[in-house]
């Protein structure tokens, strides 16, 4: 019986100080674990890093340290780590076999946050959709359409098509086609669209406007105006600039054409015994109005 608890004495004084040791690791190794995140966190503050990536290094830097700190303390009470490692590389392979369509979205979410083709506010044209960013995360990017609808896209979707940016740069160009008819003076109408500029503070004088005859159609002359303006005034100007050139037109007497068709109606002579068989020809304009 004597020798039993001396047994067990020795057995408690050899993993008692394995345990104890161990426990030292892991409150000494979380609280470096945590004082190396906060200084990775500082780090790339000072760089004015994207907070989105900030968040993302400081999460993985203490969980990949974490992992470290519990093999280690694992090692430290004698057990074999390698099965554990094998283990994990295993279910790593597994989920990953599983979740692939995650870890693409996941890879694509990060290289969106490194490269930055967007931002959150941008109004942006991808993956058949067109609305402003709300949000950037790790698997989605979250859109808000013009008329309030959020739209959730899978961030691959977005990396793997053509992306376009509208709110990359301050400012636009507008362009506006107008179509008058054959009939009218062009330089009376370039008059009439350079002076509704020139009364518009939010068109840009450089770099200046342009009023070119852009194509002659069968049945207009197609001219066109394009102006500059900071990119948060574009549909305010093009909206407002087609309709005072409508009510201008009007009250300059400018015609905008619509298509139209000469029909000739043939009618013979009832009297087949004259000599005459000539045929009056009596022509009708047909006219249909084009949607603006």
């Amino acid at each position: 019986m004597e020798g039993l608890v001396m047994k067990l004495q020795e057995l408690a004084a050899f993993y008692g100080i394995k345990i104890i040791a161990a426990a030292v690791i892991l409150v000494v190794g979380r609280w470096a674990a945590k004082g190396i995140t906060k200084i990775t966190q500082r780090f790339l503050n000072k760089g004015k890093v994207d907070p989105t990536i900030v968040s993302f290094v400081e999460h993985v830097t203490y969980v990949a340290l974490m992992v470290f700190i519990v093999l280690a303390a694992l090692a430290q009470l004698g057990i074999q780590t390698t099965s554990f490692i094998a283990v994990i590389g295993a279910a790593g392979l597994a989920i990953g076999l599983a979740l692939q369509g995650s870890l693409a979205n996941f890879a694509a979410g990060f290289l969106m946050i490194i490269f930055k083709p967007f931002k959150a506010g941008d109004y942006i044209e991808g993956a058949g959709v067109a609305g402003t960013v709300d949000k950037i995360q790790i698997f989605t990017t979250t859109l808000k359409t013009p008329d309030n609808k959020l739209v959730i896209i899978p961030n691959s979707k977005i990396m793997s098509d053509n992306i376009v940016n509208y709110s990359a740069h301050e400012t636009r160009r507008v362009d506006m086609p107008f179509r008058v008819s054959y009939q009218d003076d062009i330089d009376k109408v370039r008059k009439i669209l350079r002076n509704i500029v020139d009364n518009d503070h939010r068109i840009l004088k450089d770099p200046a406007a342009m009023i070119i005859v852009k194509t002659l159609d069968e049945n207009s002359v197609n001219i066109e105006l394009r102006v500059w303006v900071k990119t948060a005034d574009y549909w305010g100007v093009y909206f407002e600039t087609v309709e005072e050139a409508k009510k201008q037109f009007d009250a300059n007497g400018v015609k905008i054409p619509f298509p139209q068709r000469d029909v000739h109606v043939y009618r013979h002579g009832a009297d087949r015994g004259k000599e005459s068989t000539a045929e009056d020809e009596v022509p009708m304009a047909l006219g249909a109005s084009e949607a603006g």
